[in-house]
């Protein structure tokens, strides 16, 4: 057993997670030990909980479009990590998704990127994400922070959730599209060309 199997291992019989094992759920996270580029979200929803896989969804899809990976490079390559702040569903608020748990990222990231030595890039997916790595260096609002991307480089590229359901945000940020993605895309081309 290598050592991710061994956390993986480690996260399912934590006490803190014992009501997840009691309903049978596994941690959903993706880390590989050649990974190049991590990718850093919220929490799983429902859904991506009960197929027991990440970003296998109309959001993975806009990702891996705004990335300019297939998706057999994203799952298959080993180039690639998904690391969100918690690897449960933590329920449901009144409005969307409850946060991820608070803790749950401090206790287990360190010890999976640390697996990972050859990560050259972590990118930031929405706020969840771009608040717990970027600390005080985050802007006031999400876009700004998505707006301010070159600050966060060459370490951190902070970008909104690519959900169907921000579609508003994307009507009044078309610059998002129309200028960061493609430079998101030619660096993300860049980092997996060099072997």
């Amino acid at each position: 057993m290598d050592n991710i199997s061994r956390i993986r291992e480690q996260i399912k019989k934590d006490p803190e997670n014992q009501e997840f094992q009691e309903k049978g759920w596994q941690p959903i996270f993706m880390a590989n030990k050649q990974a190049k580029i991590v990718i850093v979200g919220s929490a799983p929803g429902i859904k991506t909980q009960e197929k027991e896989d990440v970003l296998r969804d109309k959001s993975g899809n806009e990702l891996r479009k705004w990335l300019g990976v297939s998706e057999e490079e994203f799952y298959h390559s080993g180039d690639f990590a998904v690391l969100p702040l918690d690897f449960y569903f933590p329920g449901k608020a009144k409005v969307g998704d409850l946060p991820p748990r608070k803790g749950f990222a401090d206790k287990w990231h360190p010890l999976l990127l640390n697996e990972m030595p050859d990560v050259q890039l972590i990118i930031l997916m929405g706020l969840h994400a771009q608040k717990f790595y970027l600390k005080s260096s985050a802007k006031r609002t999400l876009t700004e922070t998505v707006f301010a991307y070159e600050e966060y480089l060459p370490d951190y590229f902070p970008i909104v959730h690519p959900s169907p359901l921000n579609f508003r945000w994307h009507t009044k940020n078309p610059a998002f599209k129309e200028e960061i993605v493609p430079i998101l895309n030619q660096l993300t081309q860049t980092i997996l060309s060099q072997k």
